[in-house]
């Protein structure tokens, strides 16, 4: 615990007190890092800008992301035809290296031979074709989709699971009531899954303020076009690493955006857990 975790946390907290020539340590700069990224032009704009971003994608997912994975576990647990295949199917991309899904969706999403267009223009849809990761309007949006096709089969199976642990007594009783599968779900499924959802949500959180790769790849350091599509990882990596638009690398600047992140995640990760523990009911 103290070489994988403590140590270097330590020593980013102790990297963002110092300023910082290349690879060179300079004198002893005190919170005045933290002051650059936090309210100093223009390093503040791009910081709240790249935090904007990690919170639609946050939001995003957990509407999207979150809300078809509970609903794929409901038709997997209610055994739709072909369920075992479709267990198979939806989990089959969540073992895909981050690299090759983003590599192959930038090809699927080429605005000239991309299979996406080409399939829109093939149904007469040729006015929805569009340059997805060229334009601001959808880059975001499109990264957003790629993510939920990556990962949706793990939620899915983390609900699944939760809704398998329900005793059949209850549901068929909630059946004999009248129950419908909205109303089920609602009402029944939904608050007994809760152990399996503060899973789902506090991984999803994590997930998503940590985000790198799959914009890096599919979008660039610089978070194109024009920064749409720039979450805190990228801002870090591009700071403490350098890139073209940054200038040279600061790794003071950089250790404190990380100490900056791990404290606002941990923070909010640990009141949230402990907000939805309230909520759990044991079955």
């Amino acid at each position: 615990m103290l070489v994988f975790a403590v140590y270097p946390l330590a020593s980013s907290f102790l990297y963002s007190l110092y300023s910082w020539n290349g690879l060179a340590r300079g004198g002893f700069a005190g919170l005045g890092n933290f002051k650059q990224v936090l309210l100093q032009e223009p390093f503040s704009s791009w910081t709240y800008r790249a935090f904007t971003h990690n919170v639609v994608v946050f939001l995003s997912l957990m509407v999207v992301q979150n809300g078809l994975a509970f609903l794929i576990g409901f038709a997997l647990l209610k055994g739709m035809p072909g369920h075992r295949f479709h267990q198979v199917a939806v989990f089959l991309p969540v073992v895909l290296s981050t690299v090759i899904v983003g590599f192959l969706w930038k090809l699927f999403l080429n605005p000239i031979f991309g299979a996406v267009n080409q399939a829109l223009i093939a149904i007469g849809l040729a006015g929805w074709a569009q340059p997805w990761l060229g334009q601001p309007q959808t880059a975001l949006a499109s990264l957003i989709a790629v993510n939920t096709w990556h990962w949706v089969g793990f939620p899915a199976l983390v609900f699944l699971a939760g809704m398998q642990r329900i005793p059949r007594e209850v549901l068929e009783a909630a059946r004999l009531d009248g129950a419908g599968d909205l109303a089920l779900m609602r009402r029944v499924i939904w608050p007994l899954v809760a152990p399996s959802a503060t899973i789902a949500f506090v991984l999803l959180f994590i997930g998503s303020f940590n985000w790198f790769e799959l914009p890096y790849i599919m979008a660039g350091l610089d978070g194109s076009p024009g920064g749409a599509t720039d979450v805190l990882g990228l801002y870090f990596y591009r700071t403490a690493f350098g890139a073209v638009s940054s200038g040279l690398q600061d790794f003071g600047r950089g250790s404190a955006l990380a100490v900056l992140m791990f404290l606002f995640i941990a923070a909010v990760a640990s009141i949230w857990v402990r907000m939805l523990r309230r909520r759990e009911i044991e079955i």
